[in-house]
């Protein structure tokens, strides 16, 4: 089944190709995308799981920095160690504000000694541009509008880039490479935000159609829509900007910590220089007020997003900001922000769901084990 196409929104360069596979599309950040196949969510998702999925991910905003000194330009803008990223190596980043608030998380990879590449969130793009140009007068911030990307993901996609790239399976999670296919050139990564072992694809997008339909010809690989995607990430304890993220929500609250450098920390030997670093050092030193955490729920039915989490009293203590049902775990699950004082593993809470209580628990994330490739 598919839906008449909006003329309003933008399209993947895989837009015709999802229609021939009979996607139901949906508006998301602007674009005419995949929410589902015919097979459903529930397959797509344990397909992934179990084989390899491949994920059109061409919304997302491809961005190449570069200049004499931008490492240490564009290492100001985030609180993660650039100048030392070796050579096609990828870091986890976050673009931080004044009050230490989370404008958007993103993927940048060192091409060169003077040359960054990033992937940021589809909905959030324009103004990272904005954002970008802002910091990094005198460099040049080219949005790459001609490309596409695909993520290859599961337990099977290293077989199956073997075959067409097998240059890929040399790397490890979070390295990437220059590989040319059938003449397109792309840049890949090991990376993905399943938790399984994958990779990210970017490639021209005058080359994406032929590049999918090779991937999709191996009888491991089948295509997967967003509605398994968001139900991956969430059983790998993965966060989706705008929903469990946001400008309100700072690095500690959201408990990645581990997304900034040590050498960037209080006691490291660049602590600081990025925005909002004081609220975030104190957050780190005297602890945060509240804090993001997986929830285990009782029954069968999911608790979705907005669902206020209570004590036993009744009062609100936090609020579910992902939700749904995890067909690998078989359970529902979610994950939310609870005051600090209910953040430690076991605590009982209840989720008001159209009135009721629902039990839910806290519990350790990620849901799934992940299985990254780290060699």
């Amino acid at each position: 089944m598919t839906t008449e196409q909006n003329t309003d929104l933008k399209s993947t360069p895989l837009n015709a190709l999802h229609r021939e596979l009979g996607a139901r599309m949906v508006p998301f950040a602007g674009y005419d995308m995949p929410v589902q196949y015919p097979d459903g969510i529930m397959t797509e998702h344990l397909h992934a799981r179990d084989k390899a999925g491949l994920f059109d991910v061409s919304h997302m905003g491809q961005v190449v920095v570069r200049g004499v000194g931008v490492a240490t330009a564009l290492e100001a803008m985030v609180p993660v160690e650039l100048q030392s990223l070796p050579i096609n190596r990828q870091t986890y980043a976050l673009f931080t504000n004044d009050e230490g608030g989370i404008l958007d998380d993103l993927m940048i990879a060192r091409w060169s000694e003077d040359t960054f590449f990033l992937v940021v969130n589809a909905a959030c793009k324009e103004q990272d541009l904005a954002h970008l140009r802002k910091h990094l007068a005198g460099f040049e911030v080219d949005y790459l509008d001609g490309r596409g990307l695909l993520a290859l993901q599961g337990p099977a996609a290293a077989d199956v880039m073997a075959q067409v790239a097998p240059a890929a399976c040399e790397l490890i999670f979070m390295n990437g490479c220059h590989v040319t296919i059938d003449g397109a050139d792309c840049f890949i990564t090991r990376s993905g935000y399943t938790g399984e072992d994958g990779f990210e694809i970017s490639v021209p997008a005058e080359a994406a159609d032929a590049l999918a339909r090779k991937l999709l010809s191996f009888e491991q690989v089948a295509p997967i829509g967003l509605g398994a995607r968001d139900s991956l990430r969430l059983e790998a304890g993965l966060c989706l900007y705008g929903h469990d993220l946001d400008v309100t929500t700072t690095p500690i609250q959201a408990s990645l910590l581990w997304s900034i450098s040590k050498s960037r920390r209080a006691d490291g030997e660049k602590a600081g220089g990025f925005p909002g670093s004081d609220v975030i050092f104190r957050e780190i030193a005297e602890g945060a007020a509240r804090k993001r955490v997986g929830l285990q729920i009782d029954g069968r039915a999911p608790v979705r997003e907005g669902a206020e989490l209570v004590d036993e009293n009744g009062k609100q203590v936090g609020i579910v900001t992902s939700g749904g049902f995890g067909p690998t775990l078989g359970a529902p699950l979610a994950m939310g922000y609870v005051e600090s004082a209910y953040a430690a593993v076991g605590t009982t809470l209840n989720a008001l769901v159209r009135g009721k209580a629902r039990a839910v628990t806290v519990t350790k994330m990620p849901f799934v084990p992940q299985r990254y490739y780290r060699g």
